[in-house]
């Protein structure tokens, strides 16, 4: 049997196809899912993986197995699934590997209403049981199975985004999307769609062996087409989708990356003018600027540990209006607290096609601090190197230390976090200071102590 231990993650189920698992595994998760979450209905969506349509059929026979109705929306965003979820009112199933090379594949799994799943939140269980159907067998089909359907929501994903932000009255924008031949390919034309924009694309192409580069924005060197692309053309901006597009990176007009966190502050800023004294979540590597830009506009800030199942709860618990994270995933109150990197976008758009400067000037004033990027560090034992960086910082004057999520140390003009991967023997650093040359000494001081 596949050890479920190496592809049942935080919140989702990723790993090589066929090698880790396969389709046999894909029914059997499928099943448990209805049974984990007492479905009598569930929507299933799948990327442009060549192994997705199988697998997403797969699961889909699982779930009818055990009585639930599948209603399969076909290819798609991850975002679109979630809005299948949150307006069908049904738990969802997401088969893709997001930004992950072509060999891999995954799920990711939703409540009602777009809820996430996670370890504590019906993972665990789920994986429980196809742990014991792979060992004692699958159960027997129950006596009325459920049936499965086919819809296209495309049409209506783009209309409800489109109702939450009005581009039509913007001044006219060339963008460059680069799409890395994920479902960005597939989304963008329909929700640009008679929009006052000039589209320059990118990759549309649906190929999941990633012809042109991978589609990790995150990683500097899968931008430098689009880069090169806005500085050749005179764009105004140009957006670079992830795999299953429900991360978006900005470029401004002169190629230059625009951070997550300055795009987290300016939405913010947006949604707090729609809903004066809400609620922002930012997690805790995003910028000081986030929760001075929050206050700023009259919001209150909520700090949180970083990941999609941390931030979506505490969307819950707060009622926020918006949350952000340094890796620009973007979660919104009006798209049931999940993430859509396409809203982000449209928001961007808003704000630059709403006034006559270029979009560097424009984020300059959300952009205030010098950063280090995240930087990662293969190390032996990562606890015990955690360890050595608190005992070296502690009791210093000036400096406060907090675990929220790794180590976090602040100082008043410069902090940094530490944070142990899940999956990989690594430590993450990030760094911000009010200057570069502090930040460049922060940074040299951490590594130095991780790398001893």
């Amino acid at each position: 049997m596949t050890d479920l231990s190496q592809i049942v993650k935080a919140y989702d189920v990723r790993g090589v196809v066929p090698a880790q698992w396969d389709e046999p595994l894909a029914e059997l998760f499928g099943a448990a899912f209805v049974e984990v979450t007492a479905a009598d209905a569930i929507v299933i969506g799948h990327d442009m993986r060549p192994s997705s349509p199988g697998l997403a059929g797969a699961f889909a026979r699982g779930a009818a197995a055990r009585g639930a109705d599948v209603t399969q929306i076909g290819l798609c965003s991850t975002d679109e699934l979630y809005f299948a979820s949150g307006s069908l009112g049904l738990p969802g199933a997401m088969f893709t590997a997001s930004h992950n090379p072509a060999q891999y594949n995954g799920i990711k799994m939703c409540r009602a209403g777009a809820a996430p799943v996670g370890q504590d939140t019906g993972l665990a269980d789920i994986r429980a049981r196809v742990e014991r159907w792979s060992d004692e067998g699958a159960p027997e089909p129950v006596t009325e199975p459920g049936t499965l359907t086919r819809r296209d929501v495309l049409g209506d994903y783009a209309a409800h985004l489109r109702g939450l932000v009005d581009l039509s009255g913007i001044r006219p924008l060339k963008v460059v999307v680069d799409a890395g031949n994920g479902m960005g390919g597939h989304t963008v034309p329909t929700v640009f769609a008679g929009l006052p924009l000039e589209l320059d694309a990118m990759y549309f192409e649906l190929d999941g062996s990633f012809p042109n580069h991978e589609a990790n924005p995150l990683d500097p060197k899968n931008i430098v087409d689009l880069q090169a692309r806005v500085r050749e053309t005179g764009a105004d901006l140009g957006l670079a989708f992830d795999g299953d597009a429900d991360r978006c990176f900005v470029v401004d007009e002169n190629g230059d990356p625009v951070s997550p966190s300055a795009i987290t502050a300016l939405v913010a800023a947006r949604e707090l003018a729609k809903h004066p004294g809400g609620t922002v979540i930012h997690n805790l590597i995003t910028s000081w600027s986030v929760p001075e830009v929050v206050r700023e506009n009259g919001g209150e800030p909520v700090r949180t540990r970083v990941g999609h199942s941390f931030i979506k709860e505490e969307m819950a618990t707060t009622g926020a209006i918006f949350g952000g994270e340094h890796s620009a995933h973007y979660y919104f109150r009006d798209f049931w607290n999940a993430d859509t990197g396409m809203l982000a976008a449209m928001h961007v758009l808003a704000a630059l096609g709403g006034q006559q400067g270029p979009l560097s000037q424009l984020v300059a004033q959300y952009d205030r601090y010098a950063a280090s990027g995240e930087i990662n560090s293969t190390v032996d034992d990562q606890t015990g190197r955690l360890a050595a960086i608190k005992s070296a910082y502690q009791g210093r004057d000036g400096v406060t230390l907090d675990e929220l999520d790794g180590l976090t140390v602040t100082a008043d003009n410069w902090w940094f976090n530490v944070r142990a991967s899940n999956t990989e023997p690594l430590l993450r650093l990030n760094v911000e200071a009010r200057d570069t040359a502090t930040a460049d000494r922060i940074r040299d001081e951490a590594l130095a102590l991780i790398r001893a």
